[in-house]
C-alpha cells in the first residue's frame, strides 16, 4: 500500500510485480491479495490502475474554503464522490514559486486548479499540499435572493442558494432602489454586524420570480454560469469573415442532410450514407460525417476561444440557450444551413455489410447541406409519410441512411454496450413561460441513426489522433468502483439475481440482468440502481476508454459549437493532418490538456446541474396550486430520512420525511435501497409503485413535499440485523399537526 502511494495510484499489478521481483506463481498470491484489501476497502481501481481510497489526483478543480488559524488557505476538491470516498480531502494551498499568477492573488472562494502532493508524514487532518496552476474563477461578490418589502420600505433577502436558506440579509429603505416585493434580486453585502443581520445592498432587480426567465436566471447566477459575453469575444465574433474554399475540397454537390430537433437553431452535424461500390466490401457503405469547422474561426488563444474554454458547454434551459459562442458563430457561420456554403472536417468511413468500421479518412471540406431536417420528419418519411422536403429525398439520401444505420445495428450489438432504458421527459412551455405539460418523446430510429453515426466518427478521431501521436482530450468513463460492485451485487441478491464476482466487469453482463427483468414491475428499479453504481463520464488527456460504450478509445469531435473538448479534437485533427495552419500549437503540453479537461468536465456537471434544478423550479411553480391533490408516481430514491417520489404524468421529484411514514421506526436497509419498519416490517423500496398527496410546494426553492397514501410491502424483520447490519435507523414517527421544512435530495 505504501509503494501504491508513493507512485500517486498510477500502478497495477505488472507495476507491482516488476518492483518486487514476483515471478508468475507469486503473482497468483498477489492477486488473491489485492482482491482482499479492496473486499476490505483499503484499496480501488480507478482508469484500471490501483489506487487507495479517496487519493486525489495530480490535477485537481478546487475551491478555496477557508483560512486556518495561521491565515493559510485551504481547499477542496470541487467534484468530489463523498458516497464512495468519504469526506474531501483538504489542501495546504501554496502559490507558485516562479513568478505570479496572472491577475489577483487567489482568496476564500475562489476556484483555483492545483498541482498536488501528499505532505510526507502528515499527522492532522490536512495531508496534502497543493500548489496554484492558475486562478480559474473568482469569488462572486453578489447574492441572489427574493426580495421582502417590510413597513419601513426596506426589507429582507431570503437567499435561492439551498447552503443559504434560513440566512436572510437586512435591506435598508435607502439601499432598496426600485425592488418590489417578491422580485428576484442581486445584492451586495456592505456591513457585518456584530449581533443581528447583515446589510445589504440592492445592485440589480432581474424582475419578478414568477416569470420562466427569472427561474433560469436563478439557476445562471446560482452556479457562476457566464451568461453574457465580453464586449472583445462579441467583436472577434462580428469582424469574422466567412471562410473561402481556398485549400478545402469542394464536397458541394454530396447531399449531406443535418436531422435535428425541431427548434434547433445551430447545426453542426450532417450525414450521408451510400453502398460502397469496392467488390471487396460486398453489402457495405460509405458514410460521411461532416462536422462545422469551429477551429476555423476560433483561434487558439484568442478572446472567442478563451470565453469558449470559461464556459465549457452551451447551457439548455426548456427557454433559452447559453451558448459557448455568440450567436455571429453558432448560428449563423458555423450552422450548416441548408443551400448554403460552410467549411466542413469531414470524416469518410467505410463499414462492413456487419457494421464494423474498415477503413476511415478526414478532409477539410466546402459543403452545402441538401435539407434541414427533424428527427420525427425522416422518421415519418421512411416510414410512408413523405411531405414536399422529404419526397425527392427519400430514394437518394434517407433509404441508404437507413440501410447503412441497419448494418451499425449489427455492429452495436456484437459490441453489447450498456443499454439502459431512461425515459426522458421534456417540458414544453405555453407562450408566458410557464408550463404547458412535460412530455415523453417517443425515441425514434432517427435518433439511433444520428447516435451511431457520431459514435463512429467519434472513434475514428481518437483512432487517427492516437496513429499520429497528437495529444488529445478523450471523453472517458470508468468502470464502477469495487465498492459500488459490491453495494449493486448485495442489492441484486435481494431479488434472487446473481451477480458474478470478477476482477473485470463488463456491459454485457448488466445488459443479461436488465433483460431478466425486462417488462416487469422490478425493471424500473434495477435500471435505476445500475445507473447508480456507474461511475460519472468525463474528459481526460488520459485514456482508460469508455466503459458505457464498451469503447477502448472515444473522443468528442461531433457537436465543436457546443462543446469546448471538440473544438480541441478539431484543432488536433488539423495539426495531425496537416490541414491547416489553425491546428493545435506544438507548444500545448499534456499537463495544459489535463488541466483543459478538468476545466470542461466541471463545466459540463454545472451545467447538468442547473438545468436540473431549473426544471424542479418550474414544475414547483406549476404544480403549487395543486396543493391536496393525488398523484401516481414511483419511489425514486431512499435515504435514512425519508424518500423521494417521481411523479408519473410530470416527472416531479417530491420528498416524504420518515415521520411522516406511520406509527413505527423506519430504519434503513442500505442493501435494499428500502425504509422498512421495525415493528410492522413494512417496506418502501426504491422503484415500488406509490399514491401521494401533495401538502406543500416551495418553487423558489425547487422543492415538494408529499405525503405517502398507499401501504407498502411488509417483509420479516430480521431482528439480529437492525439497520441491515449498520445499525442505520430512522427517526420516531408521529404524524405532524403543521408544516414542515421541505427536504431536497443533494
Amino acid at each position: 500500500m505504501a509503494f501504491i502511494a508513493a507512485h500517486g495510484g498510477d500502478v497495477g499489478k505488472r507495476e507491482i510485480s516488476r518492483a518486487f521481483g514476483l515471478d508468475g506463481g507469486d503473482r497468483i498470491a498477489l492477486k488473491a491479495l489485492l482482491r482482499e484489501l479492496a473486499d476490505e476497502g483499503l484499496l480501488g481501481t480507478k482508469r484500471r490502475k490501483l489506487h487507495l481510497p479517496g487519493a486525489l489526483p495530480a490535477v485537481v478543480l478546487s475551491e478555496i474554503v477557508e483560512r486556518d488559524e495561521d491565515g493559510e488557505l485551504i481547499a477542496t476538491p470541487v467534484d468530489w464522490d463523498t458516497e464512495e470516498n468519504g469526506e474531501p480531502p483538504r489542501i495546504l494551498v501554496r502559490l507558485a514559486r516562479r513568478g505570479r499568477l496572472a491577475g489577483p492573488a487567489p482568496t476564500v472562494g475562489d476556484r483555483v486548479l492545483l498541482k498536488t502532493e501528499e505532505i510526507p508524514e502528515a499527522d492532522g487532518h490536512i495531508r496534502h499540499n497543493g500548489t496554484v496552476l492558475k486562478l480559474i474563477e473568482k469569488a462572486r461578490g453578489l447574492t441572489l435572493g427574493i426580495f421582502r418589502r417590510d413597513a419601513q420600505g426596506g426589507g429582507r433577502l431570503i437567499p435561492i442558494d439551498k447552503r443559504n436558506m434560513g440566512r436572510e440579509l437586512a435591506i435598508p429603505a435607502d439601499f432598496a432602489g426600485d425592488a418590489q416585493e417578491g422580485d428576484l434580486v442581486s445584492v451586495e453585502v456592505v456591513r457585518h454586524h456584530a449581533y443581528g443581520l447583515p446589510t445589504a445592498k440592492v445592485r440589480e432587480r432581474l424582475g419578478s420570480v414568477s416569470t420562466e426567465k427569472a427561474i433560469s436566471l436563478i439557476a445562471i447566477h446560482a452556479h457562476g454560469i457566464p451568461s453574457v459575453f465580453r464586449r472583445e469575444a462579441l467583436a472577434e465574433a462580428e469582424a469574422a469573415k466567412a471562410a473561402t474554399l481556398a485549400g478545402r475540397e469542394d464536397w458541394r454537390e454530396l447531399p449531406l442532410v443535418t436531422i435535428d430537433p425541431p427548434d434547433a437553431k445551430d447545426h453542426d452535424d450532417a450525414v450521408h450514407a451510400a453502398p460502397d461500390l469496392d467488390p471487396d466490401n460486398e453489402g457495405g457503405f460509405i458514410l460521411t460525417v461532416a462536422i462545422a469547422d469551429v477551429a476555423a474561426y476560433i483561434r487558439p488563444g484568442s478572446a472567442l476561444d478563451r470565453e469558449a474554454l470559461a464556459r465549457g458547454n452551451s447551457v439548455y434551459f426548456p427557454d433559452r440557450v447559453v451558448p459557448m459562442l455568440p450567436e455571429r458563430i453558432s448560428n449563423d457561420l458555423c450552422s450548416l444551413r441548408p443551400l448554403e456554403d460552410r467549411p466542413a472536417l469531414a470524416v469518410r468511413m467505410a463499414i462492413g455489410a456487419n457494421g464494423r468500421k474498415k477503413r476511415h479518412s478526414f478532409h477539410r471540406v466546402m459543403m452545402r447541406s441538401a435539407a434541414k431536417l427533424a428527427y420525427a420528419q425522416a422518421q415519418a418519411a421512411i416510414d410512408g409519410r413523405v411531405d414536399d422536403l422529404t419526397d425527392p429525398l427519400l430514394e437518394g439520401v434517407l433509404r441508404p441512411l437507413w440501410a447503412a444505420y441497419g448494418a451499425l445495428k449489427k455492429a452495436r450489438e456484437a459490441r453489447a454496450p450498456l443499454d439502459l432504458d431512461l425515459p426522458e421527459r421534456k417540458i414544453l412551455l405555453k407562450p408566458d413561460g410557464t408550463v404547458d405539460k412535460v412530455v415523453v418523446p417517443e425515441r425514434l430510429d432517427a435518433h439511433r441513426l444520428i447516435e451511431e453515426f457520431m459514435i463512429l466518427a467519434n472513434v475514428a478521431a481518437a483512432e487517427t489522433l492516437e496513429e499520429k501521436h497528437v495529444p488529445l482530450v478523450y471523453r472517458v468513463h470508468d468502470q464502477p468502483s469495487l465498492e459500488k460492485m459490491s453495494g449493486l451485487r448485495e442489492f441484486l441478491q435481494t431479488l434472487d439475481i446473481k451477480l458474478p464476482k470478477s476482477e473485470s466487469v463488463r456491459p454485457a453482463q448488466f445488459n443479461d440482468i436488465l433483460a431478466r427483468v425486462a417488462g416487469s414491475e422490478l425493471a424500473p428499479l434495477v435500471n435505476q440502481v445500475i445507473l447508480r453504481s456507474q461511475a460519472q463520464a468525463e474528459y481526460a488527456n488520459e485514456n482508460y476508454g469508455h466503459f458505457g460504450l464498451h469503447l477502448r478509445r472515444y473522443a468528442h469531435f461531433t457537436s465543436p459549437i457546443r462543446r469546448y473538448a471538440d473544438l480541441i479534437v478539431h484543432r488536433a485533427l488539423v495539426r495531425a493532418l496537416g490541414l491547416g495552419r489553425d491546428g493545435l500549437p506544438e507548444t500545448v503540453t499534456p499537463e495544459q490538456l489535463a488541466e483543459i479537461a478538468a476545466r470542461i468536465s466541471a463545466s459540463e456537471r454545472r451545467a447538468m446541474a442547473a438545468e436540473r434544478e431549473t426544471i424542479d423550479r418550474l414544475i414547483a411553480h406549476h404544480m403549487a396550486v395543486q396543493i391536496g391533490a393525488t398523484f401516481r408516481g414511483r419511489i425514486s430514491g431512499v435515504t435514512k430520512a425519508g424518500l423521494f417520489v417521481a411523479l408519473d404524468d410530470t416527472g416531479a421529484d417530491g420528498f416524504i420525511p420518515a415521520v411522516t411514514l406511520g406509527q413505527d421506526y423506519y430504519r434503513y436497509d442500505e442493501g435494499r435501497h428500502a425504509l422498512i419498519g421495525e415493528r410492522t416490517g413494512e417496506m418502501h423500496r426504491l422503484g415500488d409503485r406509490v399514491e401521494v398527496k401533495l401538502v406543500e410546494a416551495a418553487p423558489v426553492a425547487g422543492a415538494l413535499r408529499f405525503e405517502l397514501i398507499s401501504e407498502g410491502k411488509h417483509v420479516t424483520v430480521d431482528k439480529r440485523r437492525p439497520g441491515g447490519g449498520r445499525g442505520r435507523y430512522g427517526r420516531p414517527v408521529e404524524r405532524p399537526h403543521g408544516p414542515r421544512r421541505i427536504g431536497k435530495r443533494k
